[in-house]
């Protein structure tokens, strides 16, 4: 079954992309095939202006369309989840996230932020007729940190918590699959899993 990566940090390094990646890493090490779709990559006059026609946009809702699972990653900005990714969800149609498994996760400054995504982001997903959303990850810049040869370090707190959504997503995946759902293809503009080390948003940088 697929799982569809879904970036939604405007910028490029960015913490939220690197533990959305690491998330990666550990689903595929499970067995569970991924892409991934970076809002930031969409062309922004068709984004902001609700473009659903043009092709990169058509595409791209075409690939939430076709996974099993999506894994949700932004930045907390303001107690809200980033522009970009409201901008991409108001895109979808109103089922547009039914028979769907969400894991959501975000990044912040601080602990102030913990309740964003609950408050914000997850009403969103609901609205959209998501089949579960899972609990959320949350973490601060100070529990995750970068380094160039070593990659992605996590406090072990954060750790559990990213081990224990990793862990409930790929169950629900894997009796979605015994059970006789149906497996979708990924979609035409996904690109394939990278090592979290070689791919272009760990260059040196700690943005949300």
């Amino acid at each position: 079954m697929s799982i569809l990566l879904l970036a939604g940090s405007p910028a490029i390094p960015s913490n939220s992309s690197r533990l959305l990646l690491h998330i990666g890493d550990l689903l595929a090490a499970r067995g569970h095939r991924h892409s991934r779709l970076h809002i930031r990559d969409l062309p922004p006059r068709a984004l902001l202006h609700g473009d659903s026609e043009e092709s990169t946009i058509r595409r791209a809702l075409a690939a939430v369309a076709a996974a099993d699972a999506l894994v949700i990653a932004t930045p907390v900005y303001k107690a809200a989840y980033s522009g970009a990714l409201k901008a991409f969800l108001d895109l979808l149609p109103q089922n547009g996230l039914a028979n769907k498994y969400i894991l959501p996760i975000a990044t912040a400054g601080s602990q102030s932020h913990l309740l964003a995504l609950d408050y914000a982001l997850r009403p969103v997903l609901q609205a959209l007729e998501a089949k579960q959303v899972l609990t959320s990850v949350f973490c601060t810049t100070h529990q995750l940190q970068w380094n160039d040869d070593a990659g992605l370090n996590l406090a072990p707190t954060i750790a559990a918590r990213v081990q224990s959504g990793v862990e409930e997503l790929s169950g629900l995946l894997r009796h979605a699959r015994s059970g006789g759902a149906s497996v979708h293809a990924v979609g035409p503009h996904a690109l394939p899993a990278r090592s979290l080390r070689d791919h272009p948003y760990n260059a040196n940088s700690q943005a949300a």
